[in-house]
């Protein structure tokens, strides 16, 4: 991983009720936003929040939110790929993907690249209960880790509640994720958000970017923000208030890694415990994700 500037970019999605009308506002909004923090932060990689295309509604039917989004790649994802291939930036970002079969939802995260190409799908493995397409919600658990090459380095990718499960970070960090995108949500306090995006940097020495919405989505949900940027050693290094805007920071893996504790002289390095990790859990990732998809709260 070189050292490159990343935003984590928060975002209210539009009222009412969620339509391709409504999707397309918030598309407009998101790449207007986008724009904005790339030019005043020279941010290289930016993450939206999730679902910034729609919004959390609990009262849509699977079927009517099938029809207002698109498969990926498609038309709601290609505004976002135009704009990070005209930024010249990578982008993350959340949005509910049309699956094959009618009522089939996603709740995605998708990586850009700054050509525009999509570069990786990641379909979240953990939806909050209330969505859970499996205790009557509308999104569609996913079943697989997503790991990119990219040319600021290996980039991972989790979504909101997949913060709660520590064996889906193992997994990509032994793949060899440097950083996290984590596209959020959240439903729960600001604690619980700052506790698990700084514990999953520190379990697996990654940077996270978590991007939280703000603001009431369809459902009257309110969301807080306190987007933030952590780096391998837990330290918060950026940290957005609770309106839109952004939260960005300079990455350096190199000074990121150089003392266990900020501003201190103990110095330790990773690298030795990494290969040991490496070698420890390659064999056994198969077995970490069966766990992660079938823990839910109750």
């Amino acid at each position: 991983m070189r050292p490159f500037t990343a935003a984590a970019l928060q975002l209210a999605p539009a009222p009412g009720p969620v339509t391709r009308d409504t999707v397309r506002a918030n598309i407009d909004k998101a790449v207007s936003w986008t724009a904005r923090c790339v030019e005043r932060s020279g941010a290289e990689l930016v993450v939206l929040p999730e679902s910034c295309t729609t919004g959390f509604d609990p009262a849509l039917p699977a079927e009517e939110l099938w029809e207002a989004v698109s498969e990926i790649p498609g038309p709601v994802t290609e505004p976002f790929q135009e704009t990070a291939r005209d930024l010249g930036v990578h982008l993350c970002f959340g949005t509910y993907e049309r699956g094959p079969d009618r009522g089939t939802v996603y709740n995605s995260a998708v990586l850009t690249g700054p050509d525009g190409a999509v570069l990786g799908v990641y379909r979240k493995t953990h939806p909050f209960r209330v969505e859970d397409s499996r205790h009557g919600g509308w999104a569609t658990p996913g079943s697989e880790v997503c790991v990119v090459d990219t040319g600021l380095g290996r980039i991972g990718m989790a979504i909101c509640f997949d913060g709660d499960f520590p064996e889906l970070w193992r997994i990509q960090a032994v793949r060899g994720a440097e950083l996290i995108c984590r596209p959020s949500a959240l439903l729960r306090s600001a604690d619980i958000w700052e506790l698990t995006c700084r514990a999953r940097a520190y379990d697996e020495h990654v940077y996270v970017v978590g991007a939280n919405a703000v603001g009431a989505d369809p459902g009257g949900t309110l969301y807080f923000g306190n987007s933030m940027i952590v780096t391998p050693i837990a330290e918060v290094v950026a940290r957005a208030a609770s309106q839109e805007g952004w939260a960005a920071a300079r990455l350096d893996p190199e000074a990121a890694m150089r003392s266990l504790t900020p501003g201190s002289s103990v110095r330790h390095g990773f690298d030795h415990l990494a290969e040991r990790n490496l070698a420890l859990y390659e064999k056994h990732a198969a077995d970490l994700i069966a766990p992660a998809q079938t823990s839910f709260p109750h």
